[in-house]
């Protein structure tokens, strides 16, 4: 799973893997670091819903594997709501839950406009550009900074030490970046704390100290900067590739961003291969015997298309109109409490550069690659083609 081959092609990987093996898929995170990979829905709700027989609890399990392996960066434990259960769970989601709460979802759409034009007026004459790299990285990132209540210098360090751990190139380089530039910003906003959610995190009633601060910003970064700008990303291939998105579609009307949103969450989301636990004991799910404190891991993407949940007409790459039981944002007691606050922003983030360039097409002279990694399901560049276009007037 961390090969460039798997990469390119998952879906594949899936089918295959769902022929030789059933819903339980042994497989390598890493070198020398095997899984089981869960590839059916029914099961994945399962134990995503059974904290008690499947926590998300590594420690054991982390001082099992080479210390250097390019995973244990993304997989080791930290305080934070995702790793553990019970009252630990409780505190750290509250503090997590009305930090984000916090977040003006009014606002949010002025908010991205205003970042997001300077960024469409750098390229909008040009007649071509890179999505990922000259928009939806740094729109991204820019999103979550505001957010956070974080200078931009930090978040740049955020940013590249967010981008080593998930691609487990040079992921413990990333990660001593990403912890140092994450404490910086907490003692910024323990001196001179903000209306942002880094304060409220350092503020809360829950007296979270530094480190927990820090686990609970990783998983904001995590799913704010790095999932975000991958899910804009692979929207807007989409809207800009499939016909049932622009004029003269099938359905009578064309489909929304939030359409757009959905069928990619559904299909290919962000975060593909997520939502690891370690069973307590060894413990029989499929007439599989799935041994203690080993990572089992929640194939996100591979559930979303389990054929026992497909209708005839989805296939992978189908269309899910108003359809939302997909599990890209988990589900059960570890469940994203971000989901209004992301889909508002990443709709936000394509309608703006839509209606500023609405002949976006790819550019064929330029092969899509998908970054390597177990994880995510990102586009290492995304470039485009269109007829130049004025530059939008600066808010």
């Amino acid at each position: 799973m961390y090969t460039q081959e798997f990469a390119t092609d998952p879906h594949r990987a899936y089918s295959e893997m769902r022929d030789q093996f059933g819903p339980l898929v042994p497989v390598d995170l890493a070198p020398g670091v095997p899984a089981t990979l869960v590839i059916s829905h029914k099961i994945a709700v399962r134990i995503l819903n059974d904290p008690d027989h499947f926590p998300a609890d590594p420690r054991y399990w982390q001082e099992t594997v080479p210390q250097d392996s390019p995973v244990l960066p993304m997989m080791k434990w930290f305080p934070a709501a995702r790793y553990n259960v019970g009252d630990v769970h409780t505190r750290y989601r509250q503090a997590s839950a009305d930090s984000i709460d916090g977040v003006d979802l009014n606002a949010l759409p002025y908010t991205v406009e205003r970042i997001a034009t300077p960024l469409i007026n750098d390229f909008c004459e040009n007649g071509t550009a890179d999505l990922m790299s000259q928009y939806a990285f740094p729109l991204a990132l820019e999103i979550i900074n505001h957010i956070c209540g974080c200078p931009d210098d930090i978040g740049r360090r955020i940013a590249a030490g967010m981008a080593a751990r998930f691609d487990t190139v040079r992921a413990e380089e990333g990660m001593g970046m990403l912890k140092s530039a994450l404490m910086e910003l907490i003692q910024l906003k323990r001196d001179r704390p903000g209306n942002d959610a880094t304060s409220r995190l350092a503020e809360h009633t829950t007296e979270l100290d530094d480190v927990e601060v820090f686990a609970q910003l990783m998983s904001f970064y995590g799913a704010g900067f790095e999932a975000q700008r991958n899910l804009i990303t692979n929207a807007l291939l989409l809207m800009i590739t499939e016909p049932q998105y622009g004029p003269g579609d099938t359905f009578g009307g064309n489909l929304s961003t939030d359409d757009a949103i959905d069928n990619v969450l559904f299909n290919d989301p962000p975060m593909a291969n997520f939502c690891t636990t370690y069973p307590r004991q060894p413990i029989p799910v499929a007439d599989t015997w799935l041994p203690a404190h080993q990572p089992v891991v929640i194939s996100l993407s591979a559930c979303n298309n389990d054929p026992e949940i497909r209708s005839d007409h989805s296939t992978p790459g189908g269309s899910f109109v108003g359809n939302r039981s997909h599990l890209a944002w988990s589900v059960g007691p570890h469940a994203c409490p971000a989901q209004s606050l992301a889909r508002t922003a990443v709709r936000s983030a394509i309608d703006v550069v839509l209606n500023a360039i609405p002949d976006l097409r790819p550019d064929t002279r330029q092969e899509l690659l998908w970054r390597p990694g177990p994880f995510h399901r990102a586009l290492a560049g995304l470039p485009v083609v269109f007829e130049p276009a004025p530059p939008l007037p600066v808010m």
